[in-house]
């Protein structure tokens, strides 16, 4: 991912909500599944890291690109924002720019 590309998706991550909550329980692998399907449906996920949680966010972060495939845009205090490309997606973007 290049610099640019970076700061496009940090531009279109300060506008979402978070759609995950790390707790208590940390990473679970339902969690993990429910987080790599977003990824699949959306390509851009923000996840919020509870207070409850003992866990470093970077190292929550680290651990979920490797698990779910995706790429760590940023992490900033306590929220962590994900990316991961859709094949399916970037293909329909491609013949909609044709058009």
């Amino acid at each position: 991912m290049t610099s640019k590309e970076r700061a496009e998706l940090k531009s279109q991550a300060m506008t979402m909500d978070s759609i995950f909550q790390i707790g208590k329980a940390s990473l679970t692998p339902q969690m993990t599944q429910a987080i790599r399907d977003a990824l699949h449906a959306r390509e851009l996920i923000k996840i919020s890291v509870l207070k409850n949680c003992t866990d470093d966010p970077k190292e929550l972060a680290r651990i979920l690109a490797e698990r779910t495939g995706s790429q760590v845009v940023q992490v900033i205090g306590k929220k962590i924002v994900l990316y991961k490309l859709n094949p399916e997606k970037e293909k329909k973007r491609r013949d909609a720019a044709k058009k």
